[in-house]
């Protein structure tokens, strides 16, 4: 199988802890944290994909608004200059260990964190890569 994910969804994974809008979008995410971890890979997608299906059936899912598009285009960007590849809807990405190490450290020191501007969930995820991503669902080393 395979994880379907937009662009900005590619930086969330790399902070997940396991906090999240609601009950169902925690259990959901913490499915899609272990597919990955479980080494499936992972197909861009344009508009809502396996991370926000949760959240679709509220009256108005900010998973449509101008602001998530802008954040995937712009973690497209920074991470098509930081792995030297396409990303871009139709792209799949294998986020081995070396993939999420390089992305992480990239993430930890700000050079890919573009699309997270007024983001409500930046401050944690910078507390999150501070601590040395201690807390997160989806560890380097993990994949089967």
């Amino acid at each position: 199988m395979t994880v379907r994910l937009r662009a900005h969804h590619l930086l969330c994974i790399l902070t997940y802890a396991g906090k999240g809008y609601n009950p169902a979008f925690v259990a959901n995410y913490d499915t899609i944290a272990g597919r990955i971890a479980g080494g499936e890979d992972v197909v861009l997608v344009s508009g809502p994909d396996d991370i926000c299906a949760p959240l679709l059936a509220d009256a108005d899912p900010h998973c449509h608004g101008a602001n998530v598009v802008r954040r995937d285009r712009q973690a497209a960007e920074t991470l098509a200059e930081l792995l030297s590849r396409p990303v871009a809807v139709g792209e799949r990405l294998v986020l081995d260990d070396a993939t999420l190490v390089h992305m992480r450290e990239a993430f930890a020191r700000g050079a890919i964190r573009r699309a997270c501007t007024g983001c409500a969930w930046a401050p944690l995820c910078s507390s999150i890569a501070g601590d040395g991503y201690a807390e997160v669902r989806i560890a380097a080393g993990t994949a089967t």
